[in-house]
């Protein structure tokens, strides 16, 4: 007995001491402009970057000189960078259409993966995604800045509150920015973010799914009855191949969705108004946001993290979850079953534009 209570002290004390040190992540691709934020985050309590996985070698040379990174972090095979530093976690900031490849490397050897939104381009990619977290026990997650915001964790509560507001009957989403090149992206991100197959799309897939991510939260994955899309090329000089201007219109049983996507906004925006049955909820911004509840006046709130229990860093929520201490709940932001949902409603919004016509999912 006085052994096993040693052994039982031991194992207990040492798992304790494998939960406090942080969580080695590895980094698969870096030319989303979105990879500054690993890259140049000094190792702390919660992260350690032990590898980077990015084919191109120039690529490499130059954020290496930048963030000054030893260059033997770099890898430019995958595979090889998975079984050398054995990450406990992968973080893919390459092109949309690479989150597959990197989803078929990481899952097998069990390791959890986070890509940039959205999760595929394809759902027949989004739906190979899903079958290998399932198949492998593997959670997979999908970051958008917006899960980082105070007020999306106060509206979805405020909706779950039917005393408040009741029922929601219309959400618009407002997403973008002045375009890629207007803002100054990398040539490396400019490349695929406006290609139509390594992107998915243009302002549609880049922004309409943030939209469609947190409509999806906030009904609790009720698939929409359909989807109705129209794009336009307002700079075809800048972006040749791809649409830059997209609105998007959802409709549920009870409810509708207006998701405005841009590369045309004069300003950089993220923000969304929800209407209910008697009150409403508009965000201006990630922490203020105007509420007007069935009874009362309009008031201008504005949250901390701490009042909401938002994770405001998408590396302490990985490695929350990869250490078992979050779970991620169905139809949440980060979900797979979140997820899958957007990319279904950005192929069907790509479709009914290329018609011309409404798409029935139901």
């Amino acid at each position: 007995m006085f052994r096993l209570s040693i052994f039982s002290l031991y194992f207990l004390l040492s798992f304790a001491a494998a939960l406090a040190q942080p969580v080695r992540l590895a980094v698969a691709g870096i030319s989303h402009g979105h990879s500054s934020w690993i890259l140049g985050r000094r190792d702390d309590a919660t992260a350690m970057l032990v590898g980077i996985y990015e084919p191109s070698r120039s690529l490499a040379g130059k954020m290496a000189s930048r963030y000054k990174l030893d260059p033997s972090l770099f890898y430019s095979d995958l595979g090889q960078m998975l079984e050398a530093v054995k990450p406990e976690g992968v973080m893919a900031f390459g092109s949309t259409y690479d989150h597959l490849k990197v989803v078929e490397a990481a899952a097998p050897r069990h390791i959890p993966v986070m890509v940039e939104k959205p999760l595929a381009t394809t759902l027949a990619d989004a739906e190979r995604i899903v079958a290998l977290s399932r198949q492998h026990g593997v959670p997979v997650l999908t970051n958008y800045e917006t899960s980082w915001y105070p007020v999306t964790d106060r509206v979805h509560a405020l909706t779950r509150d039917t005393s408040f507001m009741g029922r929601i009957r219309k959400v618009v989403v407002h997403d973008g920015h002045p375009g890629p090149r207007e803002i100054g992206v990398s040539q490396e991100f400019f490349d695929w973010l406006t290609d139509p197959v390594l992107n998915g799309g243009g302002a549609l897939t880049d922004f309409g799914c943030y939209g469609a991510n947190l409509m999806t939260h906030l009904m609790d994955g009720q698939v929409p009855l359909s989807v109705t899309a129209v794009t336009q090329q307002f700079k075809p000089h800048i972006y040749p191949k791809v649409d830059d201007e997209a609105t998007i219109i959802l409709t549920y049983p009870t409810a509708q969705c207006i998701i405005q996507a841009s590369w045309n906004w004069p300003y950089n925006r993220k923000d969304m108004a929800v209407y209910g049955e008697g009150g409403y909820a508009i965000t201006k911004d990630a922490r203020e946001m105007r509420v007007k509840g069935k009874a009362g006046t309009e008031q201008t709130v504005v949250l901390q993290a701490k009042e909401t229990g938002t994770y405001t860093s998408p590396f302490q929520y990985f490695a929350d979850v990869i250490r078992g201490r979050l779970t991620l709940l169905p139809y949440g932001l980060y979900s797979l079953e979140n997820n899958l949902l957007v990319v279904r409603i950005l192929e069907a919004a790509r479709e009914s534009a290329r018609m011309g016509q409404r798409v029935l999912l139901q």
